[in-house]
């Protein structure tokens, strides 16, 4: 199969918070009846230094120019119904700014697209995103439509696995594929270990692709660098099923993460990574480019230490990390176009982790 990136778009909510004004709203929720002793406001405070990320966007923040407040967060959670009706109002504006930007990059005009991939585990709603886009752009009406639902952080790269079958079986086809999460729509209440450190990381984002199965033009360089994909893989880590879950509860999504998904990370991925690598001619020393999704620092730190790699191949994972935090499946679009924005060398291998525990990746040139 033979897919080329040919636009790649990101878009950020407005509103912005460094992660000291986040630590103090993390405060208010995870002890909502009671004020925090010293000892714990210590302890949420390191928390949030150590979590590698130094700001993030949120759909729930005041825009610019004002204090880092929300009002959507007060004395008791809210439910998932109000959650979900806030989903439905800010993800379509959100994931509209990310396609605009691609079709734009690509200069391919709204009524080629064929094939609409969106991606999202943070919000429900049908009628969705993917029809919001549609009205919006606007899109052929009778063009196919895909979501890829609930799978977490791997998201993408699942999506781009869909736009491929789409570009191998029909060479005219022009995919569009759209990533967006309100993560932060999902702040747990309570003094609970796993959920406190997933409300430090996770954060708002979309990113979007346009993809054709056109190769470029013979002679002519690329759009951009790493524009190709040439193949996916995946691995359900055995006896993981309790490392990392997202469930539906009354008052949102919940993540659990277990302290001990580094340690799976680190054991199981360069046995399988060495040997699927190796059916596509390749080794770990031979990718000249990583693009790996920062769940958390720990978790960057299992690759590097689990792979052999030099830290300052995974960088640019690092930098979006503490630019934006976690936004979950856009999140390796991000880095992704960090990469091609720098004109990094291929080949380039994404990587993503899930709940199961699932990795999945894909390779690019």
């Amino acid at each position: 199969m033979s897919l080329t990136i040919q636009g790649l778009g990101t878009a950020l909510p407005p509103g912005r918070i460094a992660q000291g004004d986040a630590a103090a709203i993390a405060a208010q929720v995870a002890l909502p009846s009671q004020v925090p002793s010293p000892g714990q406001r210590r302890l949420l405070e390191t928390l949030h230094r150590r979590s590698g990320v130094a700001s993030r966007h949120s759909v729930l923040l005041d825009p610019p120019g004002s204090d880092p407040r929300q009002t959507f967060f007060g004395a008791t959670s809210p439910g998932t119904g109000e959650r979900m009706r806030r989903y439905a109002r800010e993800a379509p504006p959100l994931a509209l700014r990310a396609v605009q930007a691609a079709l734009e990059q690509a200069q391919v005009p709204a009524e080629r697209i064929t094939h609409l991939v969106t991606v999202s585990c943070s919000g429900f709603k049908a009628p969705g995103v993917d029809l919001a886009l549609m009205a919006a752009l606007p899109l052929d009406a009778g063009l196919a439509r895909t979501h890829v639902g609930f799978m977490g952080c791997h998201g993408a790269l699942n999506g781009l696995r869909v736009a491929a079958a789409f570009t191998a079986a029909e060479p005219e086809a022009c995919v569009l594929l759209c990533a967006v999460e309100l993560c932060s729509l999902h702040l747990q209440y309570g003094w609970d270990a796993e959920r406190i450190v997933a409300n430090t990381l996770f954060a708002d984002g979309a990113a979007a692709l346009v993809v054709t199965g056109e190769p470029p033009a013979e002679g002519a360089p690329a759009k951009a660098p790493l524009g190709r994909w040439i193949a996916s893989g995946s691995l359900l880590v055995p006896d993981s099923a309790e490392a990392m879950s997202w469930e539906i509860g009354d008052h949102g999504f919940a993540m659990g993460l277990s302290p001990q998904v580094p340690d799976l990370i680190g054991a199981h991925l360069r046995p399988w990574l060495e040997g699927w690598l190796a059916g596509h001619g390749l080794t770990p020393a031979a990718i000249a480019s990583w693009a790996v999704h920062p769940g958390g620092p720990r978790i960057l730190s299992a690759v590097t230490k689990g792979l052999g790699l030099d830290p300052e191949l995974i960088e640019p994972s690092r930098s979006v990390l503490r630019d934006y935090g976690n936004m979950s499946s856009p999140t390796l679009l991000f880095i992704l176009e960090r990469l091609r924005r720098s004109g990094a060398p291929g080949p380039c291998l994404a990587m993503a982790f899930g709940p199961g525990l699932c990795i999945e990746v894909a390779l690019l040139e």
